[in-house]
């Protein structure tokens, strides 16, 4: 285990769990984790103008997901939509059987597209970028796409986002090609996928652990580290006070937007493995 830039406990976001598993974070913000992977709710419970769901979890994570919005959100509730950060198999395991489930609509970016309409697969996972046992098993996780290609939207070309008023989308490509982060100015919130992540993924411990520190993306499903520098360079040009991430705690305040400025600008040295172009 490698930690790439450690941070404080005092960092992390305080959370108030509302049952289910569900975190919340923010009055329309709650997360819930699925073993090594987050799903995140947006919406307002004490509202009636909806909600939505961020990332749709593993294979097995149909359930805990339902459970988990009906919890928050009301028995019988169904999202407005659900978007996707990309479609790695942690982040999009469930998408068919919950499109299924609610019949709603999926938005994504247009170049990841291929990967949730059953077109093509990821590029194979690399084994040898260091950090422990999560990195070497990566060759074994699914690559295959999914395929919701009826209920598959493209994401408005103003960046705005469907049932989500004062929010963008961010083309933060690099960890997958579609890949984007989302992203409120009011109060400077950031939802970054994979793009930046902040707890270690490689190693089982850090999986489980999760301590909190700042992060690159993902090293073993990471193909293209140009792109993914020039990602994490865009995200902290933003200034964010508040994150949550694919992995790991949500975080907060100055600390940790040094942090990722720091990963920003040293990113060759602490973010890509030794080798890659």
């Amino acid at each position: 285990m490698a930690v790439q830039l450690s941070l404080e406990d005092n960092d992390i976001a305080p959370t108030t769990g509302t049952g289910s598993g569900v975190l919340a974070f923010a009055p329309d913000l709650a997360y819930l984790r699925l073993s090594i992977v987050n799903v995140v709710l947006y919406g307002d419970p004490t509202k009636s103008d909806g909600w939505v769901l961020i990332d749709a979890g593993l294979p097995t994570s149909k359930g805990s997901i339902i459970d988990a919005a009906e919890h928050r959100f009301g028995r019988n509730t169904r999202p407005s939509a659900i978007l996707m950060t990309h479609g790695h198999f942690d982040h999009a395991g469930s998408l068919e059987a919950l499109a299924r489930h609610w019949d709603v609509p999926v938005y994504a970016h247009p170049l990841e597209f291929p990967y949730l309409n059953g077109q093509a697969s990821y590029p194979p996972a690399d084994p040898l970028v260091g950090g422990g046992l999560m990195a070497l098993l990566s060759p074994l996780f699914p690559r295959s796409p999914v395929n919701v290609g009826e209920s598959l939207r493209i994401l408005p070309a103003d960046r705005t986002l469907p049932a989500m008023p004062g929010w963008v989308w961010l083309h933060t490509p690099g960890h997958a090609p579609g890949h984007i982060s989302l992203w409120r100015e009011s109060d400077r919130t950031l939802i970054s996928g994979d793009a930046i992540v902040t707890t270690g993924q490689e190693s089982v411990y850090e999986a489980i652990m999760q301590t909190p520190e700042m992060h690159g993306p993902p090293r073993y499903f990471t193909p293209d580290w140009d792109e993914a520098e020039q990602s994490v360079k865009r995200l902290a040009a933003l200034q964010p006070e508040l994150i949550i991430s694919g992995h790991g705690q949500p975080v907060r305040g100055p600390s940790v937007r040094k942090r990722l400025h720091e990963l920003a600008t040293n990113f060759r040295d602490i973010a890509v493995p030794k080798g890659r172009p």
